[in-house]
Formats: structure tokens, sequence, C-alpha cells
């Protein structure tokens, strides 16, 4: 390919640059999504517990990967632990995690009912939802920002230039765009009594 001239690999930068921060993008986007997974609404959902670890054989490991977590009711949480000596230091992740759970074990299973939030905790997770949905977009624009910056010291030619200029900016309003979709989602999730 080296024969193909010095506009297309210029272009392939372009390209190069836009995915890069598109890859970048989805990440930012990604991260919020696990940020918002481990906030504790009223209904019981086992992604609440995935950022605790336990350890198993001298290994820092998921609680999902230790043991079957179900929720056979909307606001319970049944964990079953493949090894039953297991159950303790489940229970002990889970009173030391800031989720304010209180487990009860009855020697083969650890039940988790999940209380109804105050209308305060719910303003309070809603506030720090939006918070983190502003770093978010924040995050978004910097790669925006960075990416621009890319593409003027490639040295292409200026409507090459504004046309990745241009497709930065769509994708730019397209992942700010899921970032509110995803907190809109979340916020409803939060305030459904």
């Amino acid at each position: 390919m080296s024969g193909s001239g010095d506009g297309s690999s210029k272009g392939s930068a372009m390209e190069d640059i836009k995915n890069a921060c598109e890859e970048r993008m989805k990440k930012t986007v990604a991260s919020l999504k696990d940020d918002f997974a481990a906030i504790r609404t009223g209904r019981a959902s086992p992604s609440i517990l995935d950022k605790l670890r336990v350890d198993y054989y001298g290994q820092k490991s998921p609680i999902s990967q230790v043991a079957t977590v179900s929720v056979p009711e909307a606001r319970l949480i049944v964990i079953q632990p493949w090894d039953r000596a297991l159950i303790s230091e489940i229970e002990k992740a889970i009173q030391k995690s800031e989720l304010g759970l209180n487990p009860s074990n009855d020697g083969k299973v650890i039940r988790i009912a999940i209380p109804p939030l105050t209308e305060q905790r719910r303003k309070e997770l809603v506030k720090g939802a939006k918070a983190s949905a502003e770093t978010s977009r924040v995050g978004v624009r910097n790669i925006r920002r960075d990416g621009l910056e890319d593409i003027k010291k490639a040295g292409s030619p200026e409507d090459e230039v504004k046309k990745a200029e241009d497709e930065l900016q769509k994708l730019t309003d397209s992942y700010i765009a899921q970032i509110n979709k995803v907190l809109e989602e979340k916020e409803k999730e939060i305030l459904e009594v």
C-alpha cells in the first residue's frame, strides 16, 4: 500500500484519530453505566454486588463467580455460595460495603432484603447520578478537544480538517446523547417507588 500517495495516508490518519476518540468515548459511557449499576435503587438487582470481592482460595473474586445470585422478589436478593465456607466471607463483604444492606444467612444461603429508599435518599442518589453524568460529558468533550488538536497537527488540507472536525462533533453529540439517555433511565429507576 506504500504507493497510495500522501493524501490517503493523511486521510487514514484522520480516520485513526476519529476511531481512537470514538473508542475512548465508548469507554466513558461504559464506565458511567458501571457506576450507575452500583447505585442501589429501591429494587433488588444483582448488579449492585458487582464491585464486591470475596477472598476465595487467596484470590479476590466477584461474588457472581463464587455463588449463584438471584432475585426471587422485587426487594430480595438471594446469594447461594457454591462453597458453604464462603457464607461468612460474602456476608462480611456486603456489611463492609457502602451499600447499607443487612444480609442474613441460614447456613445455606444469604438473603438481602432491599429496604425502600427515603425521598431524601432518592434525591441524593439523583444528584450523584447527575454529577457522574456531567463528569462523563466533560470527559467526552475533552476527548473531542484532544482529537481536534491531533487533527490540526496532522497537517492535512483545510477541507479535510473541516470534514474531520464536523465528524468528530457529530460523534461527540452522539455520545453526549447516550450519556443523557443513560442518566434519564437511571433517574427514572431511582425515583420509581
